[in-house]
């Protein structure tokens, strides 16, 4: 089974709306860790001491597989962080997190609405925003003689493949970096350490 295509965002963007008299700030940014999200949130409530909620949605690859949260920031349970998520993952988009910022306008939402109003932030910000698709890498160890070296760099740069670290001693050692799909183009012309 072909796994579906993954996103990611490279920059933050944002987009704003007025929903019955609340004001809906929603921000898209890209980040990899958890620690970088605790940092994106101590941010925007120092930016928004005063906003009434202040809901987020996170979904991030790891090594051990894609761990998300969403949170409802004091919404009726389901009715913020959970719509938000499911745009996140309904674009299968990865190491990203989604906040919508609320400025309670006076008028209640009830809970249909709060779902609708939290996924259009969710949906417009990521409509806004520019997807890039994921390509899973890998990383490689090769030990070379000198004079496959420029047939290797070659072959290297054809598969997309980039050198990260070159050690040149009685033979080339690399460590070189690649898209996981074109490891075996790679592996079948040079053998890996």
């Amino acid at each position: 089974m072909k796994e579906s295509k993954m996103f990611y965002v490279t920059e933050s963007y944002t987009f704003e709306d007025i929903i019955k008299k609340s004001r809906f700030i929603s921000v898209i940014f890209p980040c990899t860790s958890d620690q970088v999200v605790l940092h994106q949130l101590k941010t925007l409530q120092a930016e928004h001491p005063h906003a009434n909620h202040i809901a987020f949605a996170y979904r991030i690859k790891t090594n051990e597989g894609i761990i998300y949260r969403f949170h409802d920031a004091g919404e009726p349970t389901g009715t913020a962080g959970k719509p938000i998520f499911q745009y996140i993952e309904g674009k299968n988009i990865i190491n990203v997190l989604i906040v919508v910022i609320r400025y309670f306008g006076g008028v209640k939402l009830g809970a249909g609405g709060l779902n609708r109003a939290y996924g259009h932030m969710a949906k417009q910000v990521i409509d806004t925003s520019t997807l890039q698709p994921y390509i899973e890498m890998t990383t490689l160890h090769f030990t070379l003689d000198y004079e496959r070296f420029q047939s290797f760099d070659y072959a290297l740069k054809k598969v997309n493949g980039q050198i990260l670290e070159q050690v040149f001693a009685g033979q080339i050692h690399l460590t070189v970096t690649l898209p996981v799909e074109k490891q075996w183009d790679l592996e079948s012309q040079f053998t890996p350490v």
